[in-house]
């Protein structure tokens, strides 16, 4: 299993969710856990997926996911698990 962490944040808007979490089935991307949360119309959200049967490449992935990002107002973040950990690691 090759695990990412996929961050979300930006306003809140109608179907953000359903867009990310779309792109990610149409790749063959599984989530294996998701927390989201809404503080003072600020969308925030943290999924650990797994890319090991991905289609495509995982450079694409994560230029794919901020694209996506920017066409509908929010941040998005595409990182492996292991890069992510050594980054919050102190």
């Amino acid at each position: 299993m090759n695990k990412s962490i996929i961050t979300v944040v930006g306003r809140d808007t109608v179907g953000i969710i359903a867009k990310v979490c779309t792109y990610l089935a149409e790749h063959n991307i599984n989530i294996l856990d998701i927390t989201q949360t809404i503080v003072s119309g600020y969308f925030n959200m943290m999924m650990i997926v797994d890319t090991g049967h991905i289609t495509g490449d995982f450079h694409r992935l994560a230029s794919d996911m901020e694209s996506l990002g920017d066409s509908i107002g929010v941040q998005i973040k595409c990182q492996r698990e292991e890069i992510f950990e050594k980054m919050h690691r102190i």
